[in-house]
This record gives C-alpha cells, structure tokens and sequence, in this order.
C-alpha cells in the first residue's frame, strides 16, 4: 500500500520549528486542511460528506483536521460543521499537485492476480473496510499537537502519492511512505494510540493498525513479526512489531500510512524529518 511537506511541493522535508502546529496544513490531494471552527462551548461536530473529521482544540479556537482523498479533484470543497447555534457549510480550497510516476517493466504474471490470491484480496478488503471506519472519541481538548515520532530508523526509500505503470497499466498512487530498513528492526508507535486490528494480508504482509482517536489512523505493513495484539493499548514510543519483507513486497521496509476520514494522507506531514 500507502513523501510530501507541507512548506514545499517538492519531496524535501524540513526540520521542525519551534510553535510549528502539526498536521502541517498542505491543501493538495493526499494532504491536510486546517479549518478554524471559532470559539464554541463544545466540541463542534464535522463532517466530510458523512464521514465524520477529527476536531481539535478548545473552547476558544477549535480546528477541523481534514484528510484530501489523492483523487480529489482541485478547486473548491466544503465541509458540513454542526454546533449548538446550527449547521453551516466551511468553504476550502483544493490545490493541484502532480506526483511522480514510475514507469516499470516486468513479467505479465508479477501484474495480473491469480484468481485465488483476487478472491483472498477480495475476503481481506472486507475486513480492512471495517478497521478503516474506527471512529473513536478524539484527543482530550488542550491536546491539539498531532505531531508524530517516525515509528522507524532509516531512509525514505518510497513517497507518497508516487504512480507505478507496469506494462503500461497504471496502479493505484502509492498511499504512504516507505522507510527502508534492516528485517528485526524494531518499530514504535508515533503517537499514543490503541491496537484495532493485526493480520497477515496478502499485499501488506503482517500489518497493525493504531487508532489515534477522532478518525487519526496509522498502519504499519510487512512486518517479520507483530508484538501486540487488538485492543492493547500504546504509548509513543512503545514497540509494536519489527521490520520484514512480507507480503508483496522486494525486499525489507516498513510501509507506514496515516489515515484521516477514511482518506489516506502524506505521513511527511506530521513529522519534522525523514531523510530521502
């Protein structure tokens, strides 16, 4: 499955700045809006279609943290926003960003599924579409910092929103950042969070979820073993599996997403630096 920045359209991530607010708001497909809410007693309660957003914040400043599908198309979107006083549509506007695209070579058969490994796909994405919808209370209000740990040492050998073409077929864009590193090396959990779901996939190998709260998921695939099990819960920093090669994959990495609405989401943007 599954790097941007928010301060620049290129794939450079910069180290972070002191008062610096995280997500880092970039308004492109596959990137973060930041929507002020204004001042309200209660937490707002928004809405992307009828999927519901993560909202931040307190009683004076409250913030929509919203995730831009890749396959938003540019111009202007809208939000739904439901508070006390009413309901009132908030206005965004979606920015083009064109993604590097990988044109690739290989044998037909490493392309097309077999009819077995289409009917497991099938079964798993299933499963997978549940753990997509968790919705969980959000942060406590004060807790706005969504800044995250990289949950692994290494390189960025694979961004997000790259396009592979194999044999002129066109693939899904990549939906999180690759980070390379040596199979046994142990992966930690970016941010506080609770373990919603593990399992052996057939594209994502081994795999945990962690739910963040408010719809703030993260995802961890081709691991060569899993430490924790559904329902435990985390704290940053806490290992949860190591780096593996399983799955579909060449060789050992940690695939990492990060999730928001149900929209996969650059992961750059939530830490301070990943070196390319």
């Amino acid at each position: 499955m599954l790097g941007l920045l928010a301060a620049s359209a290129s794939s450079r991530l910069l180290a972070a700045e002191p008062n610096e607010v995280w997500p880092h708001a970039l308004q492109v497909p596959g990137g973060v809006a930041r929507l002020s809410l204004g001042p309200s007693a209660t937490r707002p309660v928004a809405y992307a279609g009828d999927v519901p957003l993560l909202v931040t914040g307190d009683a004076i400043e409250w913030t929509a943290i919203v995730g831009i599908p890749l396959a938003a198309v540019p111009g202007q979107a809208h939000i739904t926003v439901r508070t006390a006083a009413g309901e009132r549509q908030l206005a965004y506007t979606i920015t083009a960003k064109r993604y590097r695209e990988q044109q690739l070579k290989v044998a037909p058969g490493q392309v097309d599924l077999s009819p077995q490994d289409l009917a497991r796909y099938e079964r798993e994405k299933i499963q997978q579409e549940q753990v997509i919808a968790t919705f969980s209370a959000p942060p406590a209000e004060n807790n706005t910092s969504l800044q995250m740990r990289v949950p692994v040492p290494g390189r960025r050998s694979g961004s997000f929103g790259l396009r592979r073409v194999f044999n002129g077929q066109s693939r899904n864009p990549h939906s999180g950042m690759d980070i390379a590193a040596a199979t046994g090396t142990p992966i930690r959990a970016p941010l506080d969070g609770k373990v919603i779901d593990t399992g052996d996939y057939f594209f994502n190998g081994n795999t945990v979820w962690l739910d963040h709260g408010g719809g703030l998921l993260t995802l961890y695939c081709h691991l060569s073993a899993i430490d924790v099990r559904p329902g435990d819960m985390l704290r940053a920093g806490e290992r949860l599996g190591v780096v593996g090669a399983t799955g579909r994959v060449t060789g050992p990495h940690l695939h990492w997403g990060v999730m928001l609405n149900r929209t996969m989401v650059d992961p750059a943007l939530f830490v301070p630096a990943v070196p390319a």
